[in-house]
């Protein structure tokens, strides 16, 4: 009796193959959607107090830490490309500049960009 059930159930399961193999479908990428970004998970090591204002922060906005850490960041990215396109506007503003005065001021001006107060 048991060789029988085993026999029953292996055909039984070679019915499922089949019916699972008939119902497959291919997908197959045409461009016109775009392809999922790809995620890259990153380890970060982190003082104790800021990983507790990023927890904070999460949880004053509903978000996780991660979700939290990747705002921060991008906001952070974008902060310095914002810094960098005004260093190089007051650049240019600088080399365009005749006026002495002006000179003197906008280059002051670059050398607190760069070093500081």
């Amino acid at each position: 009796m048991r060789a029988g059930g085993n026999g029953a159930v292996r055909e039984a399961e070679a019915g499922i193959a089949r019916l699972h193999s008939r119902r497959r479908t291919n997908l197959m990428h045409n461009g016109v959607m775009s392809a999922a970004k790809s995620v890259v998970r990153q380890s970060v090591s982190m003082p104790a107090n800021i990983a507790a204002q990023v927890r904070r922060l999460a949880k004053a906005r509903r978000l996780s830490a991660n979700r939290m850490l990747l705002e921060l960041i991008e906001n952070g990215m974008e902060a310095e490309k914002r810094k960098q396109r005004e260093f190089f506007d007051l650049a240019e503003r600088f080399r365009n500049a005749t006026d002495p005065e002006e000179v003197k001021r906008l280059g002051d001006q670059m050398g607190r960009m760069v070093f500081g107060e």
